[in-house]
């Protein structure tokens, strides 16, 4: 008898303890979208959204997809805080552009320190994922100082951008690399017509570059992230949402993630696609390639098509006399100089051609 009530206060245990272990949440499998601007519309970094009227309303992120994630409110509420974050890319730059525009019914931005409302953008532009702020470190035999300086915001990058910010600069880089924050590397402007404490809108637009390596040493070693259409990027932001100067706690961390520990891991970062140019933005038709000189001693070069839209033939002229139809092709130059190269291409839209004065040049 003392057994069999033993084994039952010990399956009766083991069922209240499951019952008390929170459900593992479902993977998250959201995924979002990156606007290709034309390269002759990039937009200004003046503080306005007209630059960002060309984008489709499918590419907004809205309040609607945050959640509080510190229990603080069950779910939003646009008389509080509503915001439409939209993101940019520009193809051949290693930049993300960033429209953020934001309602909120009490602005906290009177005090020097990080205590700002606050929006923060976490960016891993290879996907590596894992860790990327000391405390997170996975060696932990190391200092917090060792970590900081060889491991903090390294692989991917975490930025507290203060809206608005007054008096100081225009977010925290959180890491080792402050550089990364300034021109050459990300540029912003701000637009609002409220005092700290008032209700209002504000506007805010940026753009930074993620890297695959931001040492604290400065940028004569960093790698940037290479950015390709259709190639995915990690990010996510938080809204921190202050509404008393005077108490050092926030009213709210609106999380995009549905982790609330992605501001310091990158793994808790969702999919954003870089997207190819909208088809209303788009030639029917447009000629492009490039080349590589394989052995300079034998003047062979590589030439690689790289047009748009629909083709049914090419056509290179090389320069000297002789031609090729292949779309790819190889060439071997007879003779040194420099060349005028042309591709010539067609499909049911039309012809097109692209030409390159000298730019082919073999000795």
């Amino acid at each position: 008898m003392k057994l069999l009530f033993t084994l039952l206060m010990a399956c009766l245990l083991g069922t209240a303890s499951l019952a008390q272990t929170p459900p593992t949440p479902p993977p998250d499998k959201r995924s979002f979208k990156i606007f290709q601007f034309p390269a002759d519309r990039i937009p200004r970094i003046d503080g306005k959204a007209d630059d960002w009227a060309m984008v489709p309303a499918n590419y907004a992120v809205g309040t609607d997809q945050l959640i509080e994630d510190s229990g603080k409110h069950a779910k939003a509420d646009p008389k509080n805080l509503d915001v439409s974050v939209k993101v940019g890319w520009v193809k051949g730059l290693n930049r993300l552009y960033f429209l953020y525009e934001a309602y909120d019914d009490y602005w906290d931005f009177a005090r020097p320190d990080l205590h700002n409302d606050t929006f923060e953008v976490v960016v891993d532009g290879d996907q590596s994922g894992g860790p990327l702020i000391n405390r997170f470190h996975p060696n932990k035999e190391l200092s917090s100082m060792d970590a900081y300086f060889s491991f903090h915001g390294v692989h991917a990058q975490n930025y507290h951008i203060f809206t608005p910010a007054e008096g100081k600069d225009w977010t925290l880089a959180w890491g080792s690399q402050p550089w990364i924050k300034d021109l050459p590397y990300a540029n912003s402007a701000t637009t609002y017509h409220f005092k700290p404490g008032e209700a209002g809108k504000l506007t805010l637009e940026f753009w930074i570059t993620p890297f695959d390596y931001a040492g604290s040493e400065g940028p004569q070693r960093a790698v940037e992230s290479v950015l390709t259409e259709n190639k995915n990027v990690g990010l996510a932001w938080a809204i921190i949402d202050y509404d008393d100067v005077s108490s050092n706690s926030n009213n709210g961390f609106w999380n995009l993630s549905r982790e609330h520990t992605m501001y310091g891991n990158a793994s808790y970062l969702l999919p954003f696609k870089l997207m190819p140019l909208e088809p209303a933005f788009r030639k029917a038709l447009d000629a492009q390639w490039s080349f590589k000189i394989l052995d300079m001693a034998r003047r062979l070069v590589a030439f690689q098509d790289l047009s748009a839209g629909k083709i049914t033939s090419w056509k290179w002229d090389f320069g000297d006399g002789t031609t090729s139809t292949e779309q790819h092709p190889i060439h071997q130059y007879q003779k040194e100089g420099q060349y005028v190269v042309v591709l010539y291409v067609e499909g049911p839209d039309g012809k097109a051609r692209r030409a390159k004065v000298w730019d082919v040049t073999v000795k």
